[in-house]
């Protein structure tokens, strides 16, 4: 019995730690994404990049980096099948090229912490995406899920709100267009979800996506003259937020299920508060503080319910990026 005993505390203890492990890295994660919005307000302030020519950077330069990584380390990677072409393109030019545009325009025009709280809802689009293309019912704990995330966004979005960050129907329709854009993912990961290294997914992924938006980029010029301070957050903006942040959201969700990690995955959104109260001198609100709590709730709803084919897409996301 004392060996059984022994054999068993061994099996759970490792279990034990690699799941502690997937908590910290997931945190880490959120943590890293959290920093996008400081980076970006830096950036833009030091180099005159507006939102969509800042995009086609990150992505031009993400895909770069984790291409020479690629040919570095395992060329073979690099190699993907014609027919996985079109979803790759898809997700790059129709989701994550229009994400980042929108997202770093509503940070700039909305702030970092109110455009984090809006983009949150992605996961309750992906249910309502999955209501209207998969006709996947809505039950009540959907519906309860959607109207909290609701709620908590027309509290933090509310024209009424003093002494907080305060955001236009323009910027409103910028964050939720982000949301709606990174959600889109959803559409393309499940004939690639398992193919490919998250690494060579995301090198194509982010390759279309600076393709998507290079036509923007015709007839302006180089960011040339940008600061020092704008060189080193867009470093940071590629190495930390971006390649760090999904590499250990990666390594996480090997240690954890994709609904737990999603939960856990929402400390980005006090994380970037914070920052952008210490660095960008943004405040918000105890009603908009309130609504953040509120759209985190609603999420939680929905990664806590059964599984089905919302939330099925929801972890193929999770898995190819």
């Amino acid at each position: 019995m004392a060996n059984d005993a022994r054999t068993l505390e061994e099996r759970l203890t490792p279990l034990t730690s690699d799941r502690w492990a997937g908590v910290v890295l997931i945190m880490l994660a959120a943590a890293a994404w959290s920093t996008a919005g400081v980076f970006v307000s830096t950036i833009a302030s030091g180099s005159g990049l507006n939102g969509i020519g800042l995009a086609f950077w990150r992505c031009l330069a993400t895909c770069l980096v984790l291409g020479l990584y690629l040919l570095a380390t395992d060329r073979e990677r690099l190699r993907v099948s014609r027919s996985d072409l079109p979803w790759l393109a898809g997700m790059g030019g129709l989701a994550i090229g229009p994400f980042q545009a929108l997202w770093i325009m509503s940070a700039l025009v909305n702030g970092a912490a109110v455009s984090t709280v809006i983009g949150a809802n992605a996961p309750v689009i992906v249910t309502l995406l999955a209501w209207v293309f998969w006709h996947e019912p809505l039950r009540w704990r959907k519906w309860a899920a959607i109207g909290l995330a609701l709620l908590g966004t027309l509290a933090v979005a509310s024209p009424f709100i003093t002494g907080g960050a305060r955001i236009t129907p323009g910027g409103l329709a910028l964050a939720l267009g982000a949301a709606t854009a990174y959600a889109m993912i959803t559409l393309f990961t499940k004939p690639l979800a398992g193919r490919h290294s998250p690494a060579t997914t995301l090198t194509y992924a982010f390759g279309f996506a600076a393709l998507a938006l290079l036509p923007f980029q015709i007839g302006r010029p180089l960011p040339r003259g940008a600061t020092p301070d704008a060189w080193a957050a867009f470093a940071a903006l590629i190495g930390l937020t971006t390649i760090a942040g999904y590499a250990s959201y990666t390594l996480g969700l090997r240690r954890l299920p994709a609904s737990v990690a999603s939960i856990i995955a929402m400390v980005e959104v006090p994380c970037a508060a914070v920052l952008a109260g210490l660095f960008l001198g943004e405040r918000l609100a105890a009603v908009q503080w309130l609504g953040a709590l509120a759209v985190m709730g609603g999420v939680a709803i929905l990664a806590l319910g059964g599984r089905t084919r919302g939330s099925a897409l929801s972890e193929q996301q999770a898995s190819v990026l």
